[in-house]
């Protein structure tokens, strides 16, 4: 079953129905999919023909099963993305109000207004969803015992990469994309890069990472390493998004706030 952000909701019924029936279910990114139709020459696009490529690419490549979400689970993704949607909304707004007309002001400021109020709204009832459970207060106060993941990137941890702190750091590292890849040739080395992956997971660690490098000794510490060694910023900062993503799942999987002895060495 395609993944692509939150999970679709003509997903949810078919994913439930597996999850009901007994039968292993792993969601994949659609890119996966459809990648993998064109490499054995599945040009056409059907509903046929699509069951029957995801019928061979279950086969050919084996997807790891994963546990079918919960709909409470299903529920704080959408929360969040549609949280995410608006704070970039109001952000586009706020821009277009600093450029706009005089007579236009006041439409655009009413609807940043209301954006923001929109925003507090949901981020209330983010905040009481992720208190009511058990599971999701004891990982957000985990995460956000790490200097330099706040409020924001906590509660899209908790929502969009409910896997932290149960797989290893090279899985985890390649779920959310930040494990770069090499691009070489022969005698060719090219820059390796990230690539794939969960995207907003992936956006919320780079600006925890902005943070993370001014009150996070760590990735304080790697990034003037790395900035001194002649790294670009973006690159080091890169890098520190990907430190921090292994000392999360050094957290929760160790379930002990973070801490110098905890964190630096497991996650070097």
């Amino acid at each position: 079953i395609g993944r692509h952000g939150a999970l679709g909701r003509q997903a949810l019924p078919v994913v439930g129905a597996l999850g009901l029936a007994g039968g292993p279910t792993a969601v994949v990114n659609p890119r996966q999919a459809r990648d993998f139709a064109k490499a054995v020459g599945r040009l056409a696009k059907t509903d046929r023909i699509d069951a029957a490529v995801l019928a061979h690419f279950g086969e050919a490549l084996k997807p790891e099963p994963r546990p079918v979400p919960e709909a409470e689970a299903v529920e704080l993704e959408a929360l969040v993305a549609r949280r995410r949607q608006l704070v970039g909304m109001a952000v586009a707004e706020k821009n277009r109000l600093a450029r706009a007309a005089a007579r236009l002001k006041p439409s655009i400021k009413s609807h940043v207004d209301w954006l923001e109020e929109q925003i507090a709204s949901l981020s209330d009832d983010i905040g009481q969803a992720i208190r009511r459970s058990p599971l999701w207060r004891e990982k957000d106060d985990l995460l956000q015992s790490i200097p330099g993941i706040g409020n924001v990137t906590a509660l899209t941890l908790v929502a969009e990469l409910p896997e932290l702190g149960t797989l290893s750091r090279s899985k985890i590292t390649s779920l959310v994309g930040l494990a770069p890849h090499n691009k070489d040739s022969g005698q060719h080395r090219g820059q390796r890069r990230i690539w794939g992956g969960r995207a907003s997971v992936r956006t919320a660690l780079y600006m925890a990472a902005l943070a993370g490098t001014r009150y996070n000794p760590v990735l304080r510490a790697m990034y003037q390493r790395l900035v001194a060694s002649g790294k670009p910023k973006k690159v080091a900062l890169v890098a520190c998004a990907h430190k921090l993503l292994l000392i999360a799942n050094a957290v929760l999987s160790s379930r002990k706030a973070w801490s110098l002895q905890l964190c630096a060495p497991r996650a070097a």
